[in-house]
């Protein structure tokens, strides 16, 4: 989820890259009534449906920020992780997303209304990077996925510099959030046997990325600080390359 590529172990799959490029997509969403309304119910349907659907253990809301700005990552395993997210946060955050989506039938309506900041992945999009700055001078919360993807192994996967550039441009703290039973196929197999699956949600304690000088590879130390931060808040089974 950035427009900053880092080297990927050789073992690693490659990540993607995004094969169309629709600039004109990528957009900083406006507040208006019709958006936030429209936010509101769908954190209440996700609440609903989390509630119903599976068992969840949220821990460490406490550390959660009332208010922003501040850049909130997250480990990404599956489909239900924006559901978990968007029921359990106090406050509904900008996303940004990968811009294959937009045509995407029903979903990327959906998207369009909540407020998506459409990425392209795998390239320089600083239209995107500009667009979550953006946010966050506003006093916004920018949520960023630093693996790019879907993990394919359930651990943590190599992470991308852009959520460390923009804590460290806009000067803001990081939230971890980490996620567990999300994965798809744990979901959807619990779902057709009936069986409610496990989630857990929890929130780190916020810190700050030291200012670095604009070396080459300037990024790597706080990228590397943002995906321990999620490796302590998981069980072993989940740190993936960060063990």
């Amino acid at each position: 989820n950035t427009a900053v590529s880092m080297p990927t172990p050789p073992s690693a799959p490659s990540k993607p890259i995004t094969q169309v490029w629709r600039p004109e997509l990528t957009q900083l969403p406006r507040l208006h009534l019709a958006r936030r309304s429209f936010r509101a119910g769908v954190r209440l349907l996700a609440r609903v449906l989390i509630r119903v659907l599976a068992e969840s253990l949220i821990s460490g809301l406490e550390h959660f920020p009332r208010k922003g700005p501040a850049v909130i990552v997250l480990n990404h395993l599956g489909d239900t992780d924006t559901a978990i997210l968007l029921a359990a946060l106090p406050i509904a955050p900008e996303a940004l997303g990968k811009v294959e989506l937009y045509n995407f039938p029903v979903l990327g309506t959906l998207m369009e209304w909540y407020g998506i900041i459409w990425l392209h992945r795998g390239r320089p999009d600083r239209r995107a990077l500009q667009c979550a700055l953006a946010a966050l001078a506003e006093g916004r919360l920018v949520a960023v996925t630093p693996e790019g993807r879907y993990t394919l192994t359930r651990g943590l996967e190599e992470g991308s510099p852009g959520a460390a550039w923009l804590a460290i441009k806009a000067q803001v703290p990081i939230v971890p959030i980490a996620l567990t039973g999300s994965e798809n196929a744990s979901i959807y197999s619990s779902l057709r046997k009936f069986q409610r699956p496990r989630l857990t949600l929890t929130v780190g304690e916020p810190f700050h990325l030291a200012a670095r000088p604009k070396a080459p590879g300037w990024l790597r130390a706080p990228t590397q600080e943002i995906m321990e931060s999620l490796a302590r808040l998981l069980p072993a089974e989940y740190r993936g390359v960060y063990k």
